[in-house]
């Protein structure tokens, strides 16, 4: 009997300082203080417009704007409008890996092409490829193909000029083991370039999601074409603050949830 009770006090000791451990990674990890640090600020901004400090026709209180994200529906078609700017820019980014990657890889064996074409892409990449526009609605008119390519474009040069350089950052000694285990030309592409390659194939990926979504919201914006730019627009020419600002949190939110898929994929493709 005091066999099993000691027992049984060790089961509840030992989950105990498992719970604790657990509980002191949650409050000590930088997710956590990231949060806090943004409630504190949402909580500050709250409080600096309800006295006034800040004018609620220019920033909506943050408590409105967000219960806004559940209330918008009943004006626009807040659900439909997140739809669409969610699926477009999954579509562009898509067509950005599939494009910038392979791209990025011709680049790095055919060495004389990444010499002669780098300093275009980089001038490409500087330039404002969002004027474009127009030239866009005229070929393809106010449609979502005029969307999946302009966020397409300014999105896909980060894309080849990172997939280039992390691949130019593979070490020779990996390439050669794999080689020394006799894979396939093949086999070291996917499973020793790609992954040693993924870091930094990836920080172009999340570089150009930022260009893309900036752009389709823009160009949603601007020609009234759908999406929630259009409902940004919509709210704001008819003075609802903190429904625009309800679409502006959809569109972060969106943001997020990108750079968390991304980041699944990147952890997918390199575990370690």
């Amino acid at each position: 009997m005091l066999k099993q009770s000691s027992s049984v006090w060790r089961g509840i000791r030992c989950r105990n300082a498992t719970a604790r451990r657990w509980t002191n990674r949650v409050i000590r990890s930088p997710q956590t203080a990231g949060l806090a640090a943004l409630a504190a600020f949402l909580i500050l901004l709250e409080v600096a417009i309800r006295n006034g400090f800040i004018p609620a026709t220019i920033v909506a209180p943050p408590s409105e704007a967000i219960a806004g994200l559940f209330t918008l529906q009943d004006r626009v078609d807040f659900v439909g409008g997140f739809s669409i700017t969610f699926i477009i820019t999954a579509v562009a980014t898509l067509l950005e890996f599939a494009v910038g990657v392979p791209f990025g890889y011709f680049l790095f064996r055919q060495r004389d092409f990444g010499i002669a074409y780098g300093g275009w892409l980089a001038a490409l990449f500087a330039a404002p490829v969002f004027l474009l526009y127009p030239l866009f609605l005229v070929i393809f008119g106010r449609s979502y193909v005029t969307l999946v390519l302009m966020g397409f474009l300014p999105g896909v040069i980060p894309m080849i000029i990172e997939a280039e350089q992390g691949f130019l950052g593979v070490s020779p000694t990996l390439i050669n083991v794999g080689r020394s285990h006799r894979l396939t030309a093949a086999q070291i592409f996917w499973k020793v370039m790609l992954p040693a390659a993924a870091p930094t194939i990836f920080t172009g990926f999340r570089l150009g999601l930022m260009y893309t979504l900036i752009n389709i919201v823009a160009i949603e914006y601007l020609v009234d074409i759908g999406g929630l730019g259009r409902i940004v627009a919509d709210r704001y020419f008819r003075f609802d603050i903190p429904g625009t600002y309800s679409a502006i949190i959809a569109v972060a939110s969106i943001s997020i949830l990108f750079n968390w898929l991304i980041g699944r994929a990147e952890r997918w493709i390199r575990p370690i």
